[in-house]
């Protein structure tokens, strides 16, 4: 099917757009900018910069995709935003491309809810299946694993992973990384125990709860400090086989 775009739209001669693409009214469409085949543009939406953008990804109006970083270190540098397939970024939300200090790019990839007002900042890599409630706001080089939800009104500081099948409570402060099945809330967050209803959620059998509930049990009471200097590579090793087992696919 022939794509769709409203003649109130401004769509610059490096665009290009794939199949089935719908853009609506006044949107702004600035840069070298790749639109997959299935996506829909509302209406008010900007995209800008060095952006890919892949299949079936819907943005809602006054969504701003591909901004220039709010980091006074950047200077201009070709620097670049991906986005993977089936995301859904409600209005006003905010994205970010990168910058030299952390690899030049922000990567989004799959199946991903970003709702009202949401902020991400530069050179933060997403993963698939997670969601952000309205207003979260993450700071620069923040990695947010699989299937993680982030509570309205929460902030995640600079260089701070959140592991897999994490959910955060509303209105939290994270200045510190995140074991994966965890439960966090507050401000600045602790850790509340398990973040059971997700693993329930996430079809998790008894015996995969007991693992991990006893490992999780183990890194609490040797009373490891996750702060963002820690290897996260040593601190979720116990937790690998059960996630890539559960996620189809080696989770770094």
């Amino acid at each position: 099917m022939t794509s769709l775009i409203h003649p109130s739209s401004s769509v610059s001669k490096l665009v290009q757009i794939g199949n089935n693409v719908k853009i609506g009214p006044f949107c702004n469409l600035d840069g070298k900018i790749t639109i997959g085949d299935g996506s829909e543009l509302k209406s008010h939406v900007s995209i800008t910069g060095n952006t890919s953008v892949g299949k079936d990804n819907t943005f809602y109006p006054f969504s701003n995709i591909g901004c220039d970083p709010q980091d006074q270190k950047f200077s201009g540098e070709e620097s670049f935003l991906e986005i993977g397939n089936s995301n859904t970024f409600r209005e006003n939300v905010t994205i970010s491309k990168g910058t030299k200090e952390g690899g030049m790019i922000t990567s989004i990839k799959d199946n991903n809810l970003f709702m009202t007002g949401v902020h991400i900042a530069h050179d933060c890599k997403i993963n698939n299946n997670n969601i952000f409630v309205n207003q979260v706001t993450l700071g620069g080089h923040v990695n947010i694993l699989d299937n993680v939800v982030i509570g309205g009104l929460s902030a995640v500081i600079q260089f701070v992973t959140i592991g897999s099948f994490s959910m955060i409570g509303g209105m939290s402060g994270i200045d510190k990384n995140v074991l994966p099945f965890s439960l966090a809330i507050g401000n600045r967050a602790k850790l509340r125990g398990l973040n059971l209803v997700g693993i329930r959620r996430n079809n998790f059998n008894k015996d995969e709860i007991s693992k991990i509930s006893l490992i999780h049990e183990s890194f609490l009471n040797k009373k490891i400090k996750l702060s963002s200097n820690d290897k996260i590579e040593g601190i979720f090793h116990e937790y690998k086989s059960i996630l890539n087992e559960k996620l189809g696919h080696i989770q770094k």
